[in-house]
């Protein structure tokens, strides 16, 4: 049968990885190339198309692939553009999706990566049946994919759902994004390993990390002090799953999903977020709301998901 495969492809700031995924969701081959060793995007639209090409011809040629998915940070879906992203080495606005397909003469798509792992986790994961969910993406920043009525929303401009760049604190961190107190500076990995270190100095309990360099405080070294019982690295989850229970309860408000779904690699602590995230997000929410959404971790393998959440937007394409 013809056309069952998709490629999915995640543009991340230092590595792109690619792959071929047939419609279960089953990655049957993978690579990758260095994003940010490609100044010129002429150049790594050349790296890329040599060797996507060489797992398109291992599952069958051309004529087997029915299109091709692209994540990307400040990814345009109306567009295809990845327009000012701060974190890829190309400026400006950038017609991924048709360079792409000019290359491959396959039908291209490009949306945002948080919007491309809603629509993996919807096609593929614990989101799969329903109709109105919340993706919530914890990794070096806090990416959203907001689902209402089984349609991802993409507002007028095709960049809604930044819910990251919800302001918390109009005297706080300072982002990447130029504001201050953005929700990303608080809840993420980066978020966390900096209240770890605001915490080391600023209170002169024990710790498990104290005494280490800034750089080895980071989200997994506090997450493994909080398993061992260490009490400031409890408080930073603590602190951290506040913030985020909060802001979710903020979300429900607007969309009423029926659940909200977390991924990244801030989830790989467990109930260490999950707990105090649920107890804030309850204690905050309307009473319209309360004990009617869940929160769930991902169900798709996170080495595999940027690639199954890109290829997901092959099967929502247009015959």
């Amino acid at each position: 049968m013809k056309q069952q495969l998709a490629v999915g492809i995640d543009i991340g700031g230092t590595n792109t990885v690619f792959g071929i995924v047939d419609r279960r969701g089953n990655l049957l081959c993978d690579g990758s190339i260095s994003t940010k060793k490609h100044t010129e995007i002429p150049l790594f639209v050349d790296d890329l198309c040599k060797e996507l090409s060489k797992l398109i011809d291992q599952a069958g040629g051309l004529d087997e692939i029915k299109g091709i998915g692209v994540g990307a940070p400040n990814g345009n879906y109306f567009k295809g553009t990845i327009e000012f992203a701060p974190n890829l080495p190309w400026k400006g606005i950038i017609p991924l999706a048709n360079l792409i397909q000019d290359a491959f003469g396959l039908p291209a798509v490009l949306t945002n990566d948080a919007n491309a792992a809603a629509i993996g986790e919807m096609t593929y994961g614990a989101a799969r049946g329903m109709k109105d969910f919340i993706m919530i993406t914890l990794g070096t920043g806090l990416g959203s994919g907001i689902v209402v009525n089984g349609e991802l929303v993409y507002g007028h401009d095709g960049f809604a759902g930044e819910l990251g760049h919800v302001i918390v604190n109009p005297e706080g961190r300072q982002c990447g994004c130029g504001r201050y107190g953005c929700l990303e500076t608080y809840v993420s990995a980066t978020g966390i390993a900096r209240t770890m270190r605001e915490l080391l100095e600023t209170h002169q309990t024990d710790s498990l990390l104290r005494g280490l360099p800034d750089d080895q405080i980071t989200s997994k070294s506090t997450r493994d002090a909080a398993v061992q019982g260490d009490k400031l690295a409890l408080e930073a989850f603590e602190y951290t799953g506040k913030l985020l229970g909060q802001q979710l309860a903020n979300f429900i408000a607007f969309s009423s999903p029926e659940a909200i779904i977390l991924f990244g690699g801030l989830t790989k602590a467990g109930d260490l977020i999950l707990r105090p995230t649920v107890h804030h997000m309850e204690e905050n929410l309307l009473e319209i709301y309360k004990n009617k959404v869940t929160v769930l971790m991902s169900e798709l393998k996170e080495s595999d998901a940027a690639i199954l959440g890109a290829s997901a937007l092959v099967w929502e394409m247009k015959d």
